[in-house]
């Protein structure tokens, strides 16, 4: 038997804001976007063994010089 056909994912994450559990089904990867149902904030997929989520951060302003920091 072929093992070609999508499986659903899913899985549990807590959001980093509130502390609200977070149901995330479909293709899991780092850099995933999400937002959170109970207070809305914006994070992304951070680790997926296990799942964790951290705020997502808008890069585009980011020259990539962070040696003063």
């Amino acid at each position: 038997m072929s093992d070609n056909t999508a499986k659903t994912q899913v899985a549990i994450a807590r959001c980093p804001d509130c502390g609200e559990k977070i149901r995330l089904q479909g293709r899991l990867y780092v850099g995933k976007e999400v937002i959170c149902p109970d207070c809305d904030a914006v994070l992304e997929v951070v680790d997926t063994e296990p799942v964790e989520l951290d705020w997502a951060f808008d890069d585009e302003d980011d020259d990539g010089d962070d040696e003063d920091w």
